[in-house]
């Protein structure tokens, strides 16, 4: 009795090995090989995109302007950068029971509503089971048909057969095809799979969207060339027990990168939150040390975000440095910062970062809105809650200039705030600061926006 051929693969960069290996020597990550049965000789290829026989052109080639699909839910439409392409994959990641299935079976309806036909095909739950979900969210429409199914080779027919105008698998890891010797879900099928459905969306001009699931650290399960293959990547995000959904986007051929819509989850379903600035500045405190308001820039959005600082004196010889929601390192630098050149010892304080509301950003433009903050629990003199600070600061001390500076100022003025503390160099670059109906001041040094705000 023969047994069959077995390679390793490595999960983040597709690695190759004929036995087993701790870590991958091509990306040097750990613990990533998993067992991939080999492909019999003869077995044709399940899938992949046609190839011209000859050169074309660049100029010699005749795009249609086709228009994109709207979802109906606007927050989706602003992350897929104005709706659906036609003939596009969509992957959409998250930790289970986050929503995935909830907002592609809303998305479903309003498409299947507006526009027509809809597919929506699950490998995870019952014809009942959906049906209970749908009547839950008050899903009823005509055209949205639901069909139960594994097999790729099936769920291919079923759609060259209804021809839909937008199709949802739901999960990818789900679905297998019986061209590849491998159980569904493994590197394998995740692979061969997504290529199919590509070369599918691409030849019937059929928009199709993956739910996928995510691992322990966060990243889409299987392969890492699954991110690669599709047009666009959607993270949903949310902390535990947090009411509100996060969707972000991280790679997007058709629009802009890192747009983020923002979701409430309600017995009724997904609900969209249209002034998440508002929403994440409802619950602030006013006259409290340790406070302050930034303006972050996620995609083309601005979103006003609270950060909060706890500094006090640690009994023990090492202090405890802790973030949520801000990149740990970027504070420890304006720590180090306020150390050296504004001449604030935290070196022996216990300090502690939160962006309220339980969102996460990056951006450097928030770097004076934490040294701020921290200089604020640490002196306990509180900022004057209608100040909007924007800025980046560098490593000596000085504040730069940040992008589209004027798009968090009109938000500003949108929610009331009366001053704004942003760089010099920022405040020279505006256009229009006459019409600008709140404070400017522009500042060069950090040592000059804790004086004006903090009277240090």
């Amino acid at each position: 009795m023969g047994s069959k051929k077995v390679n390793f693969v490595c999960q983040q960069c597709g690695y190759v090995s004929p036995r087993w290996i701790g870590k991958c020597p091509d990306c040097d990550s750990w613990g990533s090989f998993v067992e991939e049965v080999v492909k019999e000789a003869g077995i044709k290829n399940s899938g992949g995109l046609s190839v011209s026989s000859k050169p074309v052109g660049l100029c010699e080639i005749v795009v249609n302007q086709e228009t994109r699909m709207l979802t109906c839910v606007s927050e989706v439409d602003r992350v897929l950068g104005g709706g659906i392409v036609p003939g596009s994959l969509v992957l959409v990641g998250g930790d289970p029971g986050i929503g995935k299935s909830t907002l592609l079976l809303q998305i479903g309806h309003n498409v299947a509503q507006k526009y027509g036909r809809v597919l929506y095909i699950s490998g995870e739950e019952s014809l009942a089971q959906i049906k209970l979900r749908a009547a839950r969210l008050k899903i009823d429409a005509p055209d949205l048909f639901v069909l139960t199914e594994t097999n790729l080779e099936t769920v291919s027919s079923h759609i060259k057969e209804i021809n839909p105008l937008l199709v949802f698998i739901d999960s990818i890891q789900t679905m297998y095809t019986a061209d590849f010797p491998s159980a569904p879900g493994s590197v394998g099928q995740v692979r061969e799979c997504a290529v199919s459905l590509m070369a599918l969306a691409k030849q019937l001009n059929i928009p199709v969207f993956l739910a996928g699931h995510v691992t322990k650290d966060g990243s889409i399960a299987g392969p890492r060339v699954l991110e690669h293959l599709v047009d666009t990547v959607l993270y949903f995000e949310s902390y535990k027990h947090q009411q509100y959904r996060i969707l972000r986007s991280v790679k997007n051929r058709f629009g802009s990168t890192n747009e983020i819509g923002v979701f409430a989850m309600t017995g009724n379903g997904l609900e969209e939150v249209f002034n998440p600035s508002q929403l994440f500045l409802s619950e602030r405190p006013l006259g409290v040390s340790g406070t302050s308001v930034v303006c972050s820039l996620e995609g083309t959005r601005p979103l006003l975000l609270e950060i909060q600082a706890l500094v006090s004196s640690t009994p023990f010889g090492n202090p405890r440095r802790l973030c949520t929601g801000v990149d740990l390192n970027r504070a420890l630098l304006m720590i180090a910062v306020l150390d050296k050149k504004v001449g604030l010892h935290l070196s022996g304080e216990d300090i502690y970062l939160n962006i309220a509301g339980g969102i996460k950003s990056s951006e450097p433009s928030l770097d004076l809105g934490i040294c701020l903050a921290l200089a604020s629990a640490f002196k306990n003199k509180a900022i004057d809650p209608h100040t909007l600070i924007i800025g980046e600061v560098g490593l000596t001390g000085e504040v730069r200039g940040v992008a589209d500076c004027q798009k968090r100022i009109t938000e500003g003025e949108k929610l009331g705030f009366k001053r704004c503390i942003l760089p010099r160099r920022s405040l020279d670059s505006l256009s229009n600061v006459k019409e600008v109906k709140i404070e400017l001041v522009g500042i060069k040094k950090v040592e000059e926006a804790i004086h004006c705000l903090l009277n240090l």
